[in-house]
């Protein structure tokens, strides 16, 4: 039985955390399909607009050697997802296990026989902390713009 993995981020501000998820999730399945989130839905579910657009980040992520397919997720419900791709292996980081959300999704994803596979959460960096850094790096230029101009 080919094993299809499914790995979803936003994936925006691509970092070292990304990459690791994508590829710890190659290692354990035979295809991998990388849902990447689209803008509308950053903003519905999470209120959050990225930086890097869509097809963009589609992009980067589908350039990846490890990455065989990109699926861009375009509705909240990861069972809808499911029945658009069809895989058998879904990839979160660990900062899932445990949570009402990553018990909620395993009890989903049993009834249709796909397994939920936790990956070390890359603790030190993080999409939200880069936006943190980058606004106090914008604050903090901004007198010197002025001055320049």
């Amino acid at each position: 039985m080919t094993r299809i993995g499914y790995a979803a981020g936003a994936f925006d501000l691509f970092h070292v955390g990304h990459l690791n998820l994508l590829r710890h999730a190659r290692a354990q399945c035979d295809v991998l399909v990388a849902g990447v989130v689209s803008d509308e839905m950053l903003q519905q579910v999470k209120g959050i607009t990225p930086i890097v657009p869509t097809l963009e980040r589609a992009e980067i992520v589908g350039g990846l050697r490890f990455v065989d397919r990109v699926h861009i997720e375009t509705v909240p419900d990861k069972l809808e997802t499911w029945r658009e791709v069809r895989f058998t292996h879904f990839f979160k980081g660990d900062d899932w296990r445990g949570t009402e959300r990553g018990l909620r999704l395993e009890r989903e994803f049993a009834e249709v026989g796909v397994q939920v596979v936790y990956f070390p959460y890359t603790a030190h960096t993080s999409s939200t902390a880069l936006r943190r850094a980058l606004a106090l790096l914008e604050g903090s230029a901004a007198p010197e713009a002025q001055l320049a101009i």
